[in-house]
């Protein structure tokens, strides 16, 4: 494997040599997302670098903790966790392991192709979150798992992912247990499939500016005193059961 660099105006792609017009596609994406997030999150970052990896196996090499996110992670959500993001640098599978990666059902190739957009969206969300931004790393990690819904679903969301969910969440409440084994709001091991589901109703329900608020500081108090908070005032178990009914909604539309 020989490794080349490419750039645009805000980024930089460490990739191999052979995957030149890929590694264009996805600065080109990036360079979108930055657009479209600039707006809502002042220090959306440039001077960014993004490392596009071969497969599974190089991009676990990458990060020692991301076989445990995938065994952690529900199995209709894992294959979307295709990078992880750092300060500085966002590492990722190329796009031509990412389309290997995908299932035939609609909407996976679509969310997997925004995977570089997602994970943008994750590091402009912490560098405008004072309570992610410039901890010590231990601290960040847990506060991370804590509000895991709040940090993968606005990762998720703004990246454009949850728009093409609904054939994987409808996977996820066929399995297992289904909807009874899915707490509100979701845990660590829904967070990254249907976290964003949460920031969607609160979007159709209170506005966008609403989702924002929620996503520039981390909350002083509990996760369900702060949805009903976010959501005008509504009753925990009311809020919930409304977002029980949204993900059935979410589902029967595939």
């Amino acid at each position: 494997m020989t490794w080349t660099e490419s750039v645009s105006a805000s980024f930089r792609a460490r990739h191999d040599a052979e995957h030149a017009d890929d590694a264009h596609q996805v600065l080109l994406s990036l360079e979108r997302a930055r657009e479209r997030l600039s707006p809502t999150f002042p220090r959306a970052p440039g001077e960014v670098t993004v490392v596009l990896h071969p497969g599974p196996i190089a991009l676990s090499l990458s990060h020692p903790l991301l076989p445990v996110m995938w065994l952690a992670t529900a199995p209709a959500a894992r294959r979307y966790i295709a990078g992880w993001a750092g300060r500085d640098e966002l590492h990722m599978l190329a796009p031509s392991a990412l389309r290997e990666r995908a299932s035939n059902v609609p909407g996976s190739r679509e969310m997997l192709a925004l995977s570089g957009a997602c994970l943008y969206a994750r590091l402009t969300i912490a560098r405008s979150n004072p309570d992610l931004h410039r901890v010590m790393t231990l601290v960040r990690l847990r506060r991370e798992l804590r509000w895991a819904w709040l940090v993968e679903g606005s990762a998720r969301w703004y990246g454009g992912q949850t728009a093409h969910a609904r054939p994987a969440v409808a996977r996820r409440l066929r399995e297992g247990a289904g909807m009874r084994s899915i707490s509100f709001p979701p845990g660590v091991r829904d967070a990254p499939l249907l976290g964003g589901t949460v920031l969607d109703l609160l979007a159709a329900e209170r506005g966008e500016r609403a989702v924002a608020r929620l996503c520039l500081r981390l909350p002083r108090a509990g996760a369900r005193e702060t949805l009903a908070d976010a959501f005008g005032g509504v009753s925990s178990k009311a809020l919930e059961q409304r977002w029980r009914e949204h993900l059935q909604d979410v589902a029967a539309a595939v």
